[in-house]
């Protein structure tokens, strides 16, 4: 049998690496060996790629990650061998005193443990973790749409922190995967919602996967004043560097939620107008475990599959980076973008499962 295992590695910003690395073992009672069926390029794997969010290097990518169960330690109860299931990438310890507080988001033992970032990841054709993180699927949910749960929990942790009323007018800056998220989430609840990005193939890619209802604009969120027919009550970054670009939009009395995260990234903010106009500006920071188990609970009533444009054999992850704008021949400068999400996958006899 084989004791090694093809992985994408990363290397340094414009460089990553297809190697044999060695497949995990349980090492714990408690731990899970996961067959890794499928893993989703995330906005932070591309960011990583490009030398815009910090790395480790050596480290596997990858974190939005379904699968089957091929083994668990002995004391293992909440799944068993064959279980179908999705990864929570979000380390808690549960004992440290965020964690006790209800704040495990913000546990004081993330570091050196955070999933494709600063500890393997799933990029891969297995991975191990503790069962606190591995969630089966409902029945009847395919792999293909529950590989979306991960990124689904982003998103609620971080509309839940806009605090959104039922009349609210809401606009979403980016429209990647989790500004096209975003708006569907909230087309979905009923809300009225403009999704608006000045890289037009990334506008038609999410014009194509979004409902009618969703009001996809090409253009600049600074310049944007009507989201049927006013000015927007709340606005969403999901790009992370458009916050003065929000403040120009954004209605008197309304909020701003930072949600995409660029390393380095600044923005210079006129206070007094902030506080005369009564704006709020929220990080919502990573999602809680709750908010995970939501987005399992929800993941059935959402079309998560339309989302998902190009799925490629990990062997392919140059052209499934590539479709994202990252070309790895050590260039930082990104590129144009060809799909909305991309997977790759270890295992695509069972992703229509």
């Amino acid at each position: 049998m084989a004791q090694t295992m093809p992985a994408v590695v990363f290397e340094r910003a414009g460089v990553l690496r297809l190697l044999e690395r060695p497949l995990p073992t349980l090492r714990d009672d408690h731990d899970v060996l996961i067959r890794i069926v499928a893993t989703g390029i995330c906005g932070t794997d591309r960011g990583i790629a490009l030398g815009h969010f910090p790395a480790s290097s050596g480290v596997i990518l990858g974190h939005e990650a379904v699968g089957v169960v091929a083994s668990t330690g002995d004391a293992v109860k909440a799944v068993g061998s064959g279980d179908r299931v999705v990864l929570n990438p979000t380390f808690y310890c549960g004992r440290c005193r965020p964690c006790r507080r209800g704040t495990m988001a913000h546990c004081e033992a993330k570091a050196g443990r955070e999933l494709g970032v600063d500890c393997d990841g799933t990029m891969a054709s297995s991975a191990v973790l503790h069962e606190r993180f591995v969630h089966p699927l409902p029945a009847g949910m395919s792999l293909r749409r529950a590989v979306m749960i991960e990124p689904l929990a982003c998103v609620l942790n971080n509309l839940a922190a806009a605090q959104l009323r039922p009349d609210d007018h809401v606009l979403v800056a980016g429209a990647g995967p989790i500004g096209a998220l975003c708006a569907l989430v909230l087309a979905a609840r009923g809300a009225r919602v403009a999704i608006v990005d000045r890289d037009s193939a990334r506008a038609a890619l999410a014009r194509s996967a979004l409902a009618p209802s969703v009001d996809v604009v090409d253009g600049v969120v600074g310049e944007y004043r009507n989201v049927q027919g006013r000015r927007p009550d709340v606005v969403v970054d999901t790009t992370g560097v458009l916050l003065e670009d929000a403040l120009e939009a954004v209605a008197d009395a309304g909020r701003i939620v930072v949600m995409g995260e660029r390393e380095g990234a600044q923005a210079t903010v006129a206070l007094r107008s902030v506080v005369t106009r009564g704006i709020r500006i929220v990080g919502a920071g990573p999602y809680a475990p709750d908010a995970f188990e939501l987005a399992i609970d929800l993941a059935d009533d959402l079309p998560l599959d339309a989302l998902v444009t190009h799925t490629l054999a990990l062997e392919r992850y140059e052209e499934a980076f590539r479709l994202l704008g990252v070309r790895l021949d050590g260039a930082t400068q990104p590129g144009g973008y060809g799909a909305m999400k991309v997977l790759l996958v270890s295992g695509d006899d069972l992703l229509a499962a």
